[in-house]
């Protein structure tokens, strides 16, 4: 549940940013150009937000508040930009479209095991090789195994 608050902290947190530079986006001219602005400075902050504050600090804004962290699979390292920036994506481009695809594939039944044609039968989760965790269970795990290599 914190990771679903989180994300939507990162939304809201993201379109109020956006929403005190609407201003600026209006004074720039024509109704085109403003929405060009407005859509050009959502991906960069949603950017800054996802990628560069989560290589700094292991974290967006919105996980930071509600105590998640982003670590790398297997090891529980700190991901690297690429990794980040594929995730990122991941967020932008197919997770938006998911409602269409559930609807397009709905989930099987007890009478009906099968999935459609061309639908996957499981989530695609940790894309790209990372995953989110509480960040006291990242502290316990990282005790547990500095506590076994003594």
């Amino acid at each position: 549940m914190r990771r679903y608050l989180a994300v939507g902290l990162d939304c809201y947190l993201c379109l109020l940013a956006v929403g005190l530079l609407v201003r600026s986006c209006l004074d720039s001219g024509g109704t085109g150009r403003a929405v060009a602005l407005l859509v050009a400075q959502l991906i960069v902050l949603s950017f800054a937000n996802q990628v560069l504050l989560t290589m700094v600090v292991r974290a967006s804004a919105g996980k930071l508040i509600m105590g998640v962290r982003v670590i790398r699979l297997p090891d529980a390292g700190r991901p690297g930009f690429r990794r980040l920036v594929l995730r990122w994506l991941y967020g932008l481009l197919w997770l938006p479209l998911q409602p269409w695809y559930r609807l397009r594939c709905p989930a099987p039944t007890a009478r009906t095991p099968e999935r459609p044609p061309g639908c996957h039968a499981e989530p695609h989760e940790d894309l790209a090789g990372v995953r989110q965790v509480r960040r006291s269970d990242l502290r316990l795990y990282r005790a547990a195994v500095a506590g076994r290599t003594d």
